[in-house]
C-alpha cells in the first residue's frame, strides 16, 4: 500500500520504518499462521514437579548464587491503568444500578486499605455512606482512583499504614533478590503520565523499607517505547484514520517491553506482574517458590555453560549424546530425529546458547484456557515448551487437556556463558502476534498486538516449566478482589 507523506512523518515521529509499517498492514490481510501443538505440557511432561530433597538442592543453589557476584534484578510491569478493576463502579457512579458487586463493596467499605483515606474525605465533604454514588465518587474521582494505576493504589493495611503493590515488590525483592553486597535492584515499565508520581511514591518511602529490610534498593524506571506501537486497521485491512484523517495508532500490547528487558544489565531477572502481591503474613509461599525456580534456572545454567565450553574444544559421540539427553530431558527440548556428529553439535550449541527462563505454573482449577503447550517449531522441526494464548490455540479441545497455567511468575537468564547479554529482539517469533478486535469513537477496527512478553517474545529461549501452589497467585482484577482473604 501507499502512505501519504503526512503518514510518513507519522512513521518517523514514532521511530517506526516504512518497512515496519507496510509489514503490519501485510498482517491485517494475512493474518499469522495457527501453531503446531504436540500436547498439553502436564506434570511429568514438561512441568517439573521438584521433591523434597530436590526443592533442598534448587534453594540451595539459588543461596549459594547470591553469594557470588551477580547482577540480580526484579522486573516489573506496571504501566496499566486501574480502569478496569473499577468497571463496576463506574458503572453504578454513572447509573446507579445497586447490583449485588456494589452491595459487596458497601457491605465490606472498612475492610479495604483505602478506607481510612477515603472516610476522612468524606467527613471533609459531609458525605456519608448511605450517599452511594457520592462516596464512589470520591474514590474514582476526588482520589483519582479511576485512573491511577495499580502499583500506586492503597492495596493491604499495616499497623503501620496501608502499602501499595509498589511497596510490596520493594519487600518481595528485599526477601528473595538480595545481592552479596545488600542490594535489590528494582526496574518497573511504567506509563509516561505516571512515571514522575511512580519516581515521587517510591523517593518518598525508600529511606524506611532500606531501613526496615538492610538493604540499599536501586530502582528504575522505563516507558514502553513508541516504536513499538502498532498500526490500527479498519474493517477491510486498510489504514484506520481519525476524523482528521490521521493514522491511529496502538500500543502493542506487553510483549513491546521485550526491548524494555532486552535494555536491562542483569545476570538473573525476575519478572512478576504488578498486582499479583499479598500481605506479609502470607508472603512465605512466593518467597519460597521465587527462590526455588531461581536455583532451577541457575542449576540449569550451569550445566549449559559447561557444556557449551566443552563443546568449544570439541567432543565425542558419547559427550554428545549425553548433552542432547541434558537438551531433550533437562531442558525440555525435543530435537529432530536422525541427528549426529557436526549437524548434532551445531544444534546443540544454538539450543544451549541463548536466553532461559524458568516459569511458575499454577494448577488449573478454573474455566480452561491458555497456558503451558509443547510445540513443534517450523524453524528447524524441534519441539520445545511455549506458553500460548488461548488465541493462539486452533484446536480448542487442546484448552481441556491444560492442566496448568501461568500466572506471569518467570525467572530468566539474559547472559551467554562468555558473560555477553543477549540481543533478546532476535529470539522473538513474529509470526506469534496476533489480530484483535476493540473500536474507537463508535467505529470498529483492528488492533495489531506484538508477541507477548512470555509469549511468542520469548518464543526462542529455553524453557522450562515449574509447578508452583496457587498460594503464589493472588491477581487483583476488580476491586472486590481485595476483599478476598489473601489481601486481608
Amino acid at each position: 500500500m501507499t502512505f501519504t507523506t503526512q503518514d510518513s512523518e507519522q512513521l518517523a515521529a514514532r521511530g517506526i520504518s516504512l518497512a515496519a509499517a507496510e509489514e503490519q498492514m501485510k498482517a491485517f490481510k494475512t493474518g499469522f499462521p495457527s501453531l503446531t501443538i504436540s500436547s498439553a505440557a502436564s506434570a511429568g511432561n514438561g512441568i517439573l514437579v521438584p521433591n523434597a530433597r530436590e526443592q533442598e538442592s534448587y534453594l540451595a543453589a539459588w543461596e549459594n548464587y547470591l553469594q557470588e557476584e551477580h547482577t540480580i534484578l526484579k522486573f516489573v510491569p506496571a504501566s496499566g491503568a486501574a480502569t478496569r478493576m473499577f468497571k463496576n463502579l463506574f458503572e453504578y457512579r454513572d447509573g446507579g444500578e445497586e447490583t449485588e458487586f456494589i452491595k459487596d463493596f458497601f457491605a465490606h467499605l472498612e475492610y479495604f486499605a483505602f478506607y481510612d483515606e477515603l472516610h476522612k474525605l468524606m467527613q471533609a465533604k459531609g458525605i456519608s455512606k448511605s450517599e452511594g454514588r457520592e462516596v464512589v465518587s470520591l474514590l474514582l474521582d476526588d482520589m483519582h482512583y479511576g485512573q491511577l494505576p495499580k502499583g500506586l493504589l492503597l492495596f493491604h493495611k499495616y499497623q503501620d499504614g496501608a502499602r501499595t503493590p509498589a511497596l510490596e515488590h520493594l519487600v518481595e525483592g528485599a526477601l528473595y533478590a538480595k545481592n552479596k553486597k545488600g542490594e535489590v535492584n528494582l526496574h518497573f515499565t511504567v506509563s509516561h503520565e505516571h512515571k514522575a508520581l511512580f519516581e515521587k511514591h517510591i523517593a518518598e518511602n525508600l529511606a524506611a523499607y532500606e531501613s526496615r529490610y538492610g538493604v540499599l534498593f536501586n530502582v528504575s524506571f522505563s516507558e514502553q517505547k513508541t516504536s513499538t506501537d502498532t498500526l490500527a486497521a479498519d474493517k477491510e485491512g486498510a489504514p484506520f484514520r481519525d476524523k482528521n484523517g490521521k493514522l491511529v495508532f496502538r500500543p502493542g500490547g506487553h510483549g513491546a517491553l521485550i526491548e524494555n528487558l532486552g535494555e536491562q544489565v542483569a545476570d538473573i531477572v525476575f519478572i512478576k506482574n504488578i498486582d499479583n502481591v499479598v500481605p506479609d503474613r502470607l508472603k512465605e509461599p512466593t518467597i519460597q517458590y521465587k527462590r526455588l525456580i531461581a536455583g532451577v534456572l541457575v542449576s540449569l545454567q550451569a550445566k549449559a555453560f559447561a557444556y557449551l565450553r566443552e563443546l568449544e574444544c570439541g567432543v565425542s559421540e558419547a559427550k554428545l549424546q549425553e548433552i542432547k539427553a541434558f537438551v531433550e530431558n533437562d531442558l525440555c527440548c525435543k530435537l529432530p530425529e536422525g541427528l549426529s556428529g557436526e549437524s548434532l553439535a551445531d544444534t546443540l550449541k544454538k539450543k544451549l546458547n541463548r536466553p532461559m527462563r524458568v516459569c511458575g505454573m499454577v494448577k488449573n482449577e478454573g474455566e480452561p484456557g491458555g497456558g503451558p503447550f509443547l510445540v513443534r517449531t517450523d524453524k528447524d522441526d524441534s519441539v520445545q515448551l511455549q506458553i500460548l494464548e488461548s488465541s493462539q490455540i486452533a484446536d480448542k479441545s487442546l484448552m481441556a487437556k491444560a492442566t496448568h497455567f501461568n500466572p506471569v511468575d518467570l525467572v530468566c537468564g539474559l547472559r551467554d556463558y562468555k558473560g555477553n547479554q543477549f540481543d533478546l529482539k532476535q529470539y522473538v517469533d513474529p509470526l506469534t502476534a496476533f489480530i484483535s478486535q476493540k473500536s474507537k469513537d463508535g467505529r470498529e477496527l483492528q488492533a495489531l498486538e506484538l508477541p507477548g512478553l512470555w509469549n511468542g517474545a520469548m518464543s526462542d529461549w529455553s524453557t522450562v516449566f515449574v509447578e508452583v501452589p496457587v498460594a503464589t497467585f493472588n491477581p487483583v482484577k476488580t476491586v472486590n478482589d481485595l476483599l478476598r482473604e489473601q489481601h486481608q
